[in-house]
């Protein structure tokens, strides 16, 4: 089995370098290479994300999601890598490999995610509402508001932690497609990556509100 690989949707939506061992970069790991029978990683990716989603939900403990949320970061993540990285984008797991993937991205690069983010605010009032980013979305704002989306995802309503971060994702899209476009006049292999970007991101957004649409006819697994 192979982790995510650079160039990957998940990859572009991160869009940072890997410098081991700094935790939670999910585009830059190496490739897996093995023989792992791919019938039981497929079945070990699907019940380790029910455990986790379920555990969280019925746990209604903080310290808890608090705890699911860290492991990604620390000793559990390669096994997370290797199990989720590659779960189908509609399927529970891939949509927790795309929570935690945006997250992680928002993090490891929140000033630039803000100027993304307030680049396309004025022309996705709704989504931004969605969203839930607080006013100015300055850096700081945007790493609480991808914490919050995760512990909810944990404590709260899954389907609707989903749908906020496809709304946050939406918005980040329309200022990377403004940032592209400037781009385009005075370096136009930068405005071109950006556009893959943005693209990418928007599949993104499309299945992650696809799987919160599973996850409430409860047809998420």
């Amino acid at each position: 089995m192979r982790g995510a690989r650079a160039g990957s949707k998940v990859a572009q939506v991160a869009g940072f370098r890997h410098h081991k061992p700094r935790p939670f970069a999910p585009e830059e790991f190496e490739p897996y290479e093995g023989g792992a029978d791919p019938a039981r990683v497929s079945e070990a990716a699907h019940l380790s994300a029910q455990a986790f989603v379920r555990r969280g939900i019925e746990n209604n403990d903080p310290e808890v999601s608090n705890r699911l949320i860290k492991v990604a970061e620390s000793e559990g993540l390669e096994v997370l890598a290797e199990l989720w990285s590659e779960a189908p984008a509609r399927s529970l797991p891939g949509a927790l490999w795309r929570l935690y993937a945006v997250r992680a991205a928002t993090m490891s690069k929140p000033e630039m995610h803000s100027a993304r983010f307030q680049a396309g605010a004025h022309r996705a009032q709704v989504e931004r509402i969605v969203a839930g980013v607080a006013e100015p979305p300055t850096a700081e704002e945007l790493k609480k508001m991808t914490d919050s989306i995760l512990s909810g995802a944990f404590d709260g309503d899954f389907a609707h932690a989903l749908e906020r971060t496809a709304a946050y994702c939406r918005v980040l899209v329309l200022g990377m497609t403004e940032h592209a476009d400037a781009a385009d006049l005075s370096n136009s292999e930068r405005g071109t990556k950006l556009t893959g970007q943005a693209r990418a991101l928007s599949k993104t957004a499309e299945d992650l509100e696809a799987c919160a649409r599973l996850w409430r006819q409860d047809a998420l697994d």
